[in-house]
């Protein structure tokens, strides 16, 4: 690399609160070039295009149901009525001519409406006596007839950029001819372990060793945002060895090391990653679990940084918090946080004023409202506390207790906490 390191060390933030964290990662986050992919890979991209009809939906005024085409000046009394059956129209077929006075067309849902109707008789509403049908009542005009146009007028902006594509937009493009679209590119992320003590999860732990699970929760996290990861390896506690690992990550868009970010004779991570060019943003955030986190950018077209501690779930919180967003606003979405709920908590809650504590919480709904317990105990190396949580409880920094029945903020991290176990009556 070309570019120099940072002068000096005083000049990186420290120590600095997750709102202005927050600041520094998105200031320098970058929204990806766009890619056009097939409608039937669209499904979860990020849309880079406005999208404008290119026809009118439907195209012409159409039966809502089964039954008769009218002219509904023909069954205007209130007397029974009957018509001659002139045609029949079937969906995707078009009629033979206008329809003419006293005369009815057997329709089907779906099928353009005849010249000269205005309204569908449906089929249990008509009396069908050979090549006549007997209408019992008077119809409005309009009624059971899809209006031209009404889904979508053609050179209408029907979707705007930003937008995640969900089953009913694929289908949408389906309808309006087609079968391209534009997306944003998926993030390429490099994870890189490190450690002395880290084997493969099928590997030798005995003496000691532990098998590397940050990468796969990672890797994961990354998955489940619509990110594309790639495992680079264990690194060793060297120098060399680490640089050698997080070089080989330099063409991906984001660059993800776990452990070595602390101030210890082996934590070589910020000292490599200045080696290797990178800008540190900031070094340390108020959070627990997870304050050594660092945070830098390679010069372009190089990636972001980001260093998360070693320890599996302040791993795990550090890039719910901030490598996340980062990737949703690579992809354009413009909302990059999680949903938040108010919750009342179960239980007493006490700590050490000075960081935001993020507490792994279970959540249940009941008919006072959302109850947040602790999912046990909240350590940084109790990996299970995160299997159980569905929020993230908020406790501020300056907070040093929370009573039992008082109310906090929770982010709600499990998209399964609001599905309900049996249909809604």
């Amino acid at each position: 690399m070309s570019a120099s390191p940072p002068s000096g060390s005083d000049a990186v933030p420290s120590g600095i609160d997750l709102a202005r964290a927050w600041r520094l990662v998105l200031e320098a986050t970058r929204v990806l070039p766009a890619e056009v992919v097939s409608i039937r890979e669209a499904l979860g991209r990020v849309l880079a295009e406005p999208v404008v009809a290119g026809r009118t939906l439907p195209p012409a005024n159409a039966s809502a149901m089964d039954g008769y085409a009218v002219r509904s000046t023909d069954v205007a009394g209130d007397g029974p009525v009957e018509l001659a059956v002139a045609f029949e129209v079937a969906a995707g077929g078009s009629a033979p001519r206008p329809l003419g006075r006293g005369e009815a067309a057997r329709i089907f849902t779906g099928a353009p409406l005849p010249e000269g109707a205005d309204a569908v008789v449906r089929q249990e509403d008509a009396v069908r006596v050979g090549d006549r049908v007997r209408v019992e009542g008077p119809v409005p005009p309009g009624r059971d007839v899809r209006p031209a146009g009404e889904d979508v007028k053609e050179g209408d902006r029907v979707l705007d950029p930003g937008t995640r594509l969900l089953p009913a937009h694929v289908g949408f493009l389906a309808s309006l001819g087609r079968t391209l679209v534009s997306v944003r590119r998926r993030p390429r992320v490099a994870i890189v372990s490190g450690g002395d003590e880290l084997v493969e999860p099928d590997g030798d732990v005995s003496g000691g060793r532990i098998a590397s699970s940050n990468s796969y929760s990672l890797h994961a996290q990354c998955l489940e945002v619509g990110a594309e990861p790639s495992y680079l390896g264990i690194a060793r506690d060297t120098p060399e060895e680490l640089e050698a690992r997080l070089a080989d990550g330099l063409a991906a868009d984001v660059l993800v090391s776990s452990a070595g970010v602390s101030v210890g004779d082996r934590d070589f991570v910020r000292p490599v990653l200045e080696k290797l060019g990178c800008r540190i943003c900031f070094h340390g955030v108020k959070l627990k679990p997870g304050y050594p986190v660092v945070f830098g950018r390679l010069p372009p077209p190089g990636p972001l940084v980001f260093g998360l501690p070693g320890n599996p779930v302040s791993a795990m919180v550090t890039f719910e918090c901030l490598v996340r967003p980062a990737l949703l606003r690579m992809q354009g979405v413009s909302r990059c946080f999680r949903p938040v709920v108010r919750a009342e908590l179960s239980h007493d809650l006490e700590k050490r004023a000075g960081r935001l504590h993020l507490v792994r919480v279970q959540l249940d709904r009941g008919a006072s409202g959302i109850l947040a317990t602790a999912t046990g105990n909240q350590s940084s190396g109790v990996l299970r506390s995160m299997t159980l949580a569905q929020g993230l409880l908020l406790v501020p920094a300056e907070v040093t207790r929370i009573r039992k029945g008082e109310q906090a903020l929770v982010w709600v991290i499990d998209p399964d906490f609001l599905a309900e176990t049996g249909p809604a009556a």
